[in-house]
């Protein structure tokens, strides 16, 4: 079994539900420490709750269990973080920065920090867009990306701390709700067509992003801190690909199996930050240093978010 000892912070959130599995699986349930800003009492394993902006708190739980890699996914997202902007910077770089120096200064071999493609502004080509793109986010989530990716560089080369970042494209997943993205409508119009319900969309039916699928996300997550560090080129953070589509195209693929399924389109605020984002990424660096290659294509994801969810809602509908 696993000689490491994984810290995850933000173990509750979209992400970080389904990586605290596989990491259990991959390094066995002992080695895995999950923690979050709340408790959760039907977590099978390890978890302490923490507020991580608590400096003293991390360094607490990093000696008491001799944790040997983090993966901080502690944020706030996109669209909620345009509602608070400054404490949304506050409360994103204040527990970045106490992971980076706890890990400094306590001998976290590894450290795991997921940016996002919020880090691109409108000044770019947004068809296949470039590792070394522009970097002028329109939103304070983007803004404190950007931080984080220059930060992550800066304690590899001035302390030899091996920060590993991948920038995400929106995540789709049937494990739980989204957290509050700008491309949330791709799980929350799931969840209508399941529930044989319409949906209203908050982005227009053309407003093409690039996506990925939840198993392709963890896979790229593992395999990347998995990777030998003389394979890491990129110390600011890898673009990452799985698919691009508009809401009307997953409308289609999703209208294969529920021919009835409608949508209507309002855009709100969100619009105008999806249309500062790509539209494809090119993700050659990734490909060429740690072998990353997407499995799941847009059609083959339906069909699997459709099983699962409807196991889940099965599930759900029984437990009431």
């Amino acid at each position: 079994m696993s000689q490491n000892t994984i810290l995850i912070t933000g173990a509750s959130g979209q992400l970080g539900t389904v990586l605290t599995e596989k990491l259990q699986e991959k390094h066995g349930v002992v080695n895995v420490i999950a923690t979050d800003l709340r408790d959760n009492p039907n977590f099978v394993g390890t978890f302490e709750k923490l507020d991580a902006t608590d400096f003293d708190a991390i360094k607490e739980i990093v000696l008491k269990y001799k944790v040997t890699q983090i993966y901080h996914l502690a944020a706030i997202l996109s669209a909620n973080g345009e509602k608070y902007p400054l404490s949304t910077w506050d409360i994103n770089m204040k527990t970045f920065f106490n992971i980076l120096e706890v890990s400094r200064l306590h001998n976290v071999e590894k450290v795991f920090f997921p940016s996002s493609i919020a880090v691109f502004g409108d000044n770019i080509d947004r068809i296949d867009t470039a590792q070394s793109s522009n970097l002028t986010p329109s939103t304070v989530y983007g803004i404190s990306k950007v931080a984080g990716e220059n930060w992550s560089k800066y304690y590899f080369e001035k302390y030899g701390l091996d920060v590993r970042s991948i920038r995400y494209p929106g995540v789709i997943g049937y494990q739980s709700l989204p957290g509050g993205g700008t491309t949330d409508y791709a799980v929350e119009i799931f969840h209508k067509a399941i529930k044989n319900e319409n949906y209203e969309c908050f982005l227009s039916n053309s407003t093409t992003l690039p996506m990925i699928y939840m198993e392709d996300v963890i896979r790229a997550t593992i395999d990347l801190m998995d990777a030998p560090k003389k394979a890491i080129t990129i110390r600011t953070s890898y673009n990452l690909a799985g698919f691009s589509f508009n809401p009307a195209q997953l409308t289609k693929a999703i209208q294969k199996v529920y021919p009835d399924f409608q949508v209507t389109y309002n855009p709100d605020f969100r619009q105008k930050i999806a249309d500062s984002w790509p539209m494809s990424i090119d993700d050659s660096d990734a490909r060429k240093d740690w072998n990353w290659e997407p499995k799941y294509t847009i059609d083959s994801m339906t069909i699997d978010m459709i099983e699962n969810l409807k196991i889940k809602f099965s599930e759900e509908h029984l437990a009431v």
